[in-house]
């Protein structure tokens, strides 16, 4: 089975359960240039941070930090970008208040991150999951340039997760995921972490002028009041 949204996704993220109904997350980071494939993740208290090789200087487009999450409320949130700690921050102030999470607060902080200022005018795309398995709620969403943010409530099936890409999947000629486009979705009947990130990233292989795209992959599920996290790293160093 290849990548469900084509060659080049770009930045790949997936919410959804496995087929023993516990909540689960993926995530997929790829690149064209060599400067986008020269990154790796690494595990930091509750976050997972997409960062440089070695000693490389920090560059606020290509490193943030990509996932976060709350082993009490099994809140996790998953973004390429600057709206991680808001979109966190946001739905785990409204759990604990017992406000009952909606799109439009994920809208709001999407909406104000805008599209990233690069030359493709690349979506932010974002993810959460409130809650854990028969209870959680999922959102995923997206902030085009000059087009309004869109955050949709979705409602995977048990052994299903499905995604947002910033790209549309054409290696040759990137163009921003279209509001249009079916979303794909991740058919997973794995129930672990590891599995889940080498599942990702085994099916996203692709290559543009000779070079492996992929960067690395990020896999979660809430077990027994707990995030699982597994990541996959195509540089080590």
């Amino acid at each position: 089975m290849p990548n469900p949204n084509g060659p080049y996704p770009g930045r790949q993220l997936f919410v959804g359960m496995t087929v023993d109904g516990r909540t689960a997350l993926a995530y997929l980071v790829t690149g064209r240039s060599p400067q986008s494939r020269e990154r790796k993740t690494t595990h930091r208290e509750n976050s997972i941070i997409v960062g440089p090789l070695g000693n490389q200087p920090y560059d606020p487009l290509r490193h943030y930090t990509a996932v976060k999450y709350d082993d009490a409320t099994g809140i996790i949130v998953v973004t390429n970008g600057i709206q991680t700690e808001a979109v966190y921050e946001t739905y785990r102030l409204m759990h604990n208040i017992g406000t009952v999470p909606t799109a439009d607060y994920m809208e709001k902080i999407m909406e104000g991150a805008g599209s990233e200022p690069d030359s493709l005018n690349t979506p932010r795309i974002a993810g959460v999951i409130t809650g854990h398995d028969k209870a959680s709620i999922y959102f995923i969403g997206i902030k085009w340039l000059n087009t309004p943010a869109k955050v949709i409530q979705v409602k995977p099936a048990l052994g299903t997760l499905i995604g947002i890409s910033t790209y549309s999947g054409n290696l040759e000629n990137p163009k921003p995921f279209e509001s249009a486009s079916a979303l794909p979705q991740l058919l997973f009947g794995g129930k672990d972490a590891k599995e889940l990130a080498e599942y990702l990233f085994n099916l996203s292989l692709a290559t543009y002028n000779g070079d492996d795209i992929r960067v690395c992959t990020v896999g979660g599920i809430y077990s027994a009041g707990k995030w699982a996290i597994a990541m996959v790293n195509k540089h080590q160093g």
